[in-house]
């Protein structure tokens, strides 16, 4: 392969590149509906694969599915590359795997509940303060005493252990709250409907996989289909926030490559920072802060630059703005923010250009040699060379039938994990609880603990058995007792006066 090169993009006044050196400084796609974004993706996509790094990104309306087939010859394409001085324009297909969280239009993405963690589970599922707090107790005693959790019967066993054992984990570990429990096992129900339980469980992803490259040095383009997940937005986000995640806690350190290891584009990005708690804010800040330095670029495509906060928004090196209409406050605020994010051009209104640019055109911005954003052009963005628009279902089914990774996650693994021994550990306590009520004639015993420990029922400190006695008495044994009682009124009698006297005697 030849020496790496930097990603054309298109032409303004002269062609615009994105230095591949300095693609891992992130960047943000943006603009209204309709108005080439899809493309703009697209077209780094093809760059970057170009050049060896591989690409992930994911296909919430199935149009980045055509990278996977060669482009056809339209009029438009042509007279497009002709205008921005394109040589060399060619339709090709690039190499593509295609993953699908539920199985169906992709390879099947899985992890376990314990490697997406409480925080991210806890978003997923809307949780608040207090419940979140339940779930971390879970976590660690599910940690404590050695306890795999991977899918979420194994999580809802856990929960169910945690609500039996509530008053010995409060002791232990903080207040639970059976109501807590409660909460967390009706979300559960719900992340279930929405397609959760495809999503956790075994063999787990091997992040690598998204890092593959060809025999002749091409980088493959990881398309996750998004439509049907799409209808579960928190999931959606949850699921790429996880792989970030994962992406900076696996790979290692390389400073500044000469390229990328992976680029990650995030579509629909205002799903990620909807509503989300300020601890999640500030894990995807931080995790978009340093990840460059693993060598992965990740880049925000979205409608509106508002979206994105500013703490991320202001690492966002590299910048494409597709078109903005502005008919509405929030609207015209957010022309105006884009338009100050730009180095400015002397020759350019660029809060103006951005209302007025059209179908396939960007105001493009991208860091420049020593890392300086370079001056915003207003630009015409190159055509594709893969097809425009989504792939026919048979052609999908031959990319996946091909695809480097074959049936590697195609069939899912249930090994024994929390579920499994839970279950058995409650069927041998109940096996000796049986046993010991046995062996007492039958007698159930309300203290017979979680381990099979049996405790014989405790008594009153000091108390005696009762014996068995009858309420009848003889005329005998009751002519005895009265007797005795009035023998011991005299005597007493007696010896209370002998001992008067003595009394007396001394005193004297």
């Amino acid at each position: 392969m030849s020496e790496p090169q930097d990603i054309y993009i298109g032409t303004s006044t002269k062609k615009e590149y994105l230095a591949l050196k300095l693609a891992n400084r992130h960047g943000l796609i943006a603009g209204a509906t309709g108005t080439g974004k899809t493309v703009s993706l697209q077209i780094l996509a093809e760059g970057f694969s170009d050049q060896g790094v591989p690409v992930f990104c994911s296909d919430v309306k199935g149009d980045l599915s055509g990278v996977a087939a060669a482009g056809v010859e339209k009029d438009f394409l042509e007279k497009r590359a002709k205008t921005i001085g394109f040589e060399n324009y060619e339709y090709e297909a690039y190499p593509t795997i295609f993953w699908d969280l539920f199985g169906e239009q992709g390879h099947p993405i899985r992890t376990t509940v314990t490697e997406m963690g409480p925080l991210l589970l806890s978003r997923m599922m809307g949780l608040n303060e207090t419940q979140e707090g339940v779930l971390n107790i879970a976590f660690r005693l599910a940690d404590d005493e050695g306890l795999l959790v991977l899918d979420l019967k194994d999580l809802r066993s856990l929960m169910s252990e945690v609500a039996s054992r509530a008053k010995e984990l409060t002791g232990e570990y903080g207040n639970v709250s059976k109501s807590s429990v409660g909460a967390i096992q009706r979300r559960l129900l719900v992340l279930e409907e929405q397609g959760g339980e495809n999503f956790f469980g075994e063999p787990a992803l091997d992040i690598r996989d998204f890092m593959r490259t060809t025999r002749d040095g091409r980088g493959y383009i990881n398309v996750l289909a998004s439509d049907k997940l799409m209808q579960s937005p928190t999931l959606y986000a949850t699921f790429l926030l996880w792989m970030l995640s994962e992406l900076f806690e696996e790979l290692p350190e390389v400073g500044d490559p000469d390229k990328p290891k992976l680029v990650f584009f995030f579509d629909e990005a205002h799903l990620l920072f909807d509503e989300a708690p300020k601890a999640l804010l500030r894990k995807v800040e931080q995790v978009v802060r340093l990840i460059r330095s693993k060598g992965v670029g990740v880049y925000f495509v979205t409608q509106n630059p508002l979206d994105v906060p500013d703490t991320v928004g202001s690492q966002l090196g590299n910048r494409i703005q597709h078109a903005l209409r502005a008919f509405t406050p929030r609207e015209q605020r957010a022309v105006k923010a884009a338009a100050e994010t730009f180095r400015p051009n002397p020759e350019l209104d660029t809060k103006q250009v951005i209302m007025e640019l059209g179908v396939g055109e960007a105001l493009v911005s991208t860091l420049e040699k020593k890392g300086q954003p370079s001056v915003v052009q207003r630009t015409l963005v190159r055509p594709p060379s893969s097809r425009l628009g989504p792939i026919e279902p048979g052609e999908r089914k031959e990319v996946i039938k091909d695809s480097p990774l074959g049936d590697q996650y195609e069939k899912a693994v249930d090994r024994e994990s929390a579920h499994e021994l839970l279950k058995k550990r409650a069927a041998e306590v109940e096996e000796r609880r049986q046993a010991s009520a046995g062996t007492l004639g039958g007698r159930r015993d309300t203290e017979f603990e979680r381990h099979g420990e049996f405790r014989v029922p405790k008594t009153r400190r000091g108390a005696k058995p009762r014996r068995a006695s009858s309420r009848r008495q003889t005329a005998t044994e009751a002519f005895t007792k009265s007797l005795l009682r009035s023998l011991g009124s005299a005597l007493g009698g007696v010896i209370g006066g002998v001992l008067g006297g003595k009394r007396r005697r001394r005193r004297r």
